[in-house]
């Protein structure tokens, strides 16, 4: 045991080799060739295997050591470790979900992200991703093309999009669209809706043969460094896959310097190009969490798609009404926190005692809420017989209903409490 744990060089390889081998009730065999290049194999049941193989396999090719420097690993305390895999069956304790089979590829055991993950995340949505083709011309002559991702989202030949790569700012649909799927398929689509204000739209096909569709997830419990999927066919080159991580959840219009209505959208470091405008946004589990509609120009790693959560209450309006409503206060409006708050105190003592709420900085002339009575400096609190903290809970709260009137208490200086009524109408299309 002594002339065994002298061949370990460095105290770190010992720890981590021990700890596989206890914490994986498996075997640890060491050998020593008379070249006294040394090596470890470390075997355990497949399901532990898996959830730790896949960051070991950094441990041969890193470190500051040249190459030519790697054929003798004991050396440098560099022991290589390989995993064998038993043939046996699982631990029957273990839960279907986590032993089941995706395919040919087990279930990691852990909310890990396996080989796999992402593949089969790309898979699972892939044939449901359409390249849009639409043609340019000028006085009847074709003169090029604008191209586009989309999605199939139901068995009918709906497919989600973005606005812009299908209409133009009016709204007009830019002509015939031309849609390919990923098996090779043509045909000629039709967009049935579009928002520019969201740039969000709905084509159509029709198949006498079945198409593949995707589902829609969720984007309300994302957190920035979960991992996605970008996929679209940037520069015409379909069935092209990125994957990278949500840098933050709620990144605002205004933050972008985008003027009109309030809008939030995820930011990701996903890869994408001219193309991949309206592709699917994709998290682990082969779920649409989201449509890619824009990047930064001349930055790497800035780019924005709308959350599934928007696109879903737009596609209901599209249904309900063939339009996006939206009602309209004639409110500026900033969600508080408490550095805000503690500042606004500190520059002015008389400001209200509140914690959350939403402050009303700036009040538009002849508005709806100038009608209602509200004022600048004033912090809503309620809307519609609920508390609110945030400027999504009182578009929320609002939904489509243009023309009801809704209840407001405000806070003001000194905590003078005010309970107004205020009736929105039907933003301006044009704002």
């Amino acid at each position: 045991m002594i002339r065994f744990v002298r061949k370990f060089s460095n105290k770190t390889t010992l720890i981590r080799a021990a700890a596989l081998a206890a914490a994986g009730s498996g075997i640890l065999c060491f050998n020593t060739s008379s070249d006294h290049n040394a090596s470890i194999v470390v075997s355990m049941p497949f399901p532990f295997r898996d959830s730790l193989a896949w960051p070991w396999r950094a441990v041969e090719g890193s470190g500051p050591f040249p190459s030519y420097m790697r054929s003798n690993h004991s050396q440098y305390g560099l022991l290589p470790l390989s995993f064998s895999r038993p043939d046996v069956a699982p631990d029957p304790s273990m839960s279907k979900e986590a032993a089941g089979d995706a395919g040919d590829n087990p279930k990691h055991s852990c909310n890990c992200l396996g080989r796999d993950t992402i593949a089969n995340a790309a898979a699972k949505i892939g044939p449901a991703v359409v390249n849009l083709s639409i043609p340019k011309g000028f006085l009847g002559v074709v003169i090029g093309k604008s191209i586009g991702s989309g999605t199939i989202i139901n068995e009918d030949g709906t497919i989600l999009t973005c606005a812009h790569a299908v209409v133009d700012l009016q709204g007009s649909s830019k002509g015939r669209v031309e849609v390919t799927l990923q098996d090779g398929r043509s045909f000629e689509g039709t967009v049935v809706n579009a928002d520019v204000h969201a740039d969000i739209a709905v084509v159509k096909i029709k198949s006498k043969t079945p198409l593949p569709t995707a589902k829609l997830g969720s984007s309300s419990k994302l957190r920035p460094g979960d991992w996605v999927v970008a996929m679209g066919c940037p520069l015409t080159l379909q069935n092209t896959v990125t994957a990278g991580i949500v840098s933050c959840v709620d990144r605002k219009a205004s933050d972008l310097g985008l003027g009109g209505m309030h809008r939030e959208y995820l930011q990701t470091d996903c890869a994408i190009n001219p193309g991949n405008s309206g592709g699917p946004l994709v998290n682990v589990d082969g779920e649409v969490i989201g449509v890619n509609i824009m990047k930064v120009s001349g930055a790497d790693g800035l780019n924005f798609a709308v959350p599934v959560d928007s696109v879903a209450r737009i596609i209901e309006h599209f249904k309900r009404n063939g339009r996006v409503v939206r009602p309209w206060l004639g409110l500026k409006m900033i969600d508080l926190n408490d550095m805000i708050v503690a500042h606004l105190k500190e520059i002015n003592t008389s400001f209200p005692d509140v914690r959350r709420g939403v402050l009303i900085p700036m009040v538009s002339p002849g508005s709806p809420a100038d009608r209602a009575g509200f004022c600048p400096g004033d912090v809503l609190v309620e809307f519609g017989g609920r508390s609110v903290e945030s400027i999504k809970e009182v578009i929320d709260i609002m939904s489509d209903e243009v023309g009801k009137p809704f209840k407001a208490v405000v806070k003001r200086a000194n905590n003078v409490t005010e309970t107004l009524t205020v009736t929105p109408e039907e933003v301006n299309p044009d704002m």
